[in-house]
């Protein structure tokens, strides 16, 4: 999952708070639908997979009610910074995620590109194995 620092760092600090369900809010159907772990990755300038969690589910629906049920769970701290956020959008997407892990030795993009087998990385993120998964995982203890 590609996210600017700024929320990483709220993500960071809601996981020393004690929070255990967190969620990342983007507009309209995104991804993933599916998945088992979820990896942050830090957009330019930084450009490093810094963290994982474990994946709880994707929902999407109504901004209101969305944000109604899980809220809470989100880095935004008001319904005004939620709706700077969503925009009017007739849908909206709650990543839930759960036991996030800061790495001790964050990923830069050249070695994930050589771990992928790619030149870069696509916009609304991706997939990976099982086995990279692992391999990543590794990478960053």
């Amino acid at each position: 999952m590609m996210v600017r620092n700024t929320w990483w760092q709220q993500f960071r600090q809601q996981h020393h708070d004690g929070k255990q369900v967190q969620s990342y809010v983007r507009t309209g159907k995104t991804s993933p639908r599916k998945a088992s772990k979820l990896f942050f990755y830090l957009v330019k300038p930084i450009g490093e997979i810094v963290g994982h969690a474990d994946f709880i589910e994707r929902k999407v629906g109504d901004p209101q009610e969305l944000w109604k049920e899980h809220g809470h769970e989100s880095v935004l701290r008001t319904v005004q910074q939620y709706e700077n956020v969503v925009k009017c959008k007739p849908e909206a997407s709650f990543i839930r995620f759960e036991n996030l892990y800061e790495a001790e030795r964050p990923i830069a993009l050249n070695s994930l590109l050589m771990l992928l087998g790619t030149s870069r990385l696509q916009r609304k993120g991706f997939y990976v194995n099982r086995e990279t998964a692992e391999k990543l995982i590794d990478l960053m203890k």
